[in-house]
């Protein structure tokens, strides 16, 4: 099989492909034979040695992947064979095939296309996660979200939608401010030529908003607890800024490091405000919460309330291309990989 290979750190250049043995399914995997594969900031942040997560060149990344079950371990249902499916799995999916436990493989719905389901899994269940199971979130509430025409941020957007009454903040450069009117932003901002957090206090009158998604980091974490309301949630769920400037850069990495704010149990009981952080990739996808999460989605897309947007579907011969979108920001929506 060929395979996205990281060979080094080097940012997008460090990407090439391989070919290489295909996989066997153990006992209770699947084997996928991968249509599409989903790419994410993370893949960007382990070409320069900032995703702690990676394991070390040469290796395959990847996080999800979308494709048809073409071979299966011993007790997986043989049945399975030639069921379209969607996968998270830890690491190893930017490859034309993937074995997987048989929990982490979710049928696809009829009306799913391929490059939809390989844009969903980390996105969408990172945002679903952070808005009803970590922030809770309620009708006629708040939300600011960063980076708001990437894959997370649009799966966020669609999801608040899904909630009465909430109002939305996103953060992007002006360019993006339609796309993201079109997945129900109420008040698109952009970073580049305004304060986002001035802007903020202005629309709302002062008072802020009851949930921030942040995976900025840094200094934007400080800013965005100073714009929490009282009961406000703060959800951490990277740091973006460390990978900002298109190389490996010491000084500006210690520099967001020390900006990063320290919060005490006491600070956050005085302030009536509550600090999360998430890490999907630290989760087990076979576990059943993950699972339920999926099943959720999936029959939010049924019912209309989701649908990816696909930026781009770049072949795995144009890795480094697609990486590069992501780390310019021309992006609107997901970018996946096709073999």
């Amino acid at each position: 099989m060929r395979a996205v290979w990281l060979t080094g750190y080097r940012g997008p250049e460090s990407f090439e492909v391989r070919e290489g043995p295909d996989p066997l399914p153990s006992s209770g995997q699947v084997r996928i034979q991968v249509k599409v594969a989903g790419l994410n900031f993370s893949d960007l942040m382990a070409s320069y040695h900032l995703y702690p997560d990676a394991p070390r060149p040469p290796c395959v990344l990847g996080y999800e992947a979308a494709g048809i079950v073409d071979a299966v371990g011993d007790g997986a249902d043989p049945a399975l064979v030639g069921t379209r499916v969607v996968a998270a799995s830890k690491f190893g999916a930017h490859a034309e095939a993937l074995c997987v436990p048989v929990q982490s493989a979710v049928k696809m719905p009829d009306a799913m296309t391929f490059e939809e389901a390989g844009a969903l899994p980390v996105n969408y269940m990172t945002a679903y996660h952070m808005l009803h199971r970590v922030a809770n979130l309620r009708p006629g509430e708040s939300v600011l979200v960063h980076q708001a025409a990437g894959g997370v941020g649009t799966a966020a957007l669609q999801l608040c939608r899904h909630v009465a009454g909430v109002t939305t903040f996103g953060t992007a450069s002006r360019a993006k401010h339609d796309a993201l009117r079109a997945q129900g932003c109420t008040y698109p901002i952009d970073y580049r030529s305004t304060g986002y957090a001035d802007e903020v206090r202005r629309i709302t009158g002062g008072r802020g908003v009851d949930v921030v998604l942040d995976a900025l980091g840094g200094a934007d974490w400080r800013k965005g607890y100073a714009l929490l309301a009282p009961a406000g949630r703060l959800v951490c769920f990277g740091f973006a800024n460390l990978a900002a400037g298109g190389r490996r850069n010491v000084p500006r990495m210690l520099t967001q490091l020390l900006r990063a704010p320290r919060y005490s149990p006491i600070k956050l009981m005085s302030d009536n405000r509550s600090v999360s952080g998430v890490n999907i990739g630290h989760l087990d996808f076979a576990s059943e919460m993950l699972a339920q999460e999926m099943r959720d989605i999936l029959r939010l897309y049924e019912g209309g309330t989701v649908k990816p947007v696909i930026d781009a579907a770049v072949p795995f011969a144009q890795a480094a291309e697609g990486l590069r979108r992501l780390q310019q920001g021309r992006n609107i929506g997901k970018v996946v990989f096709v073999p």
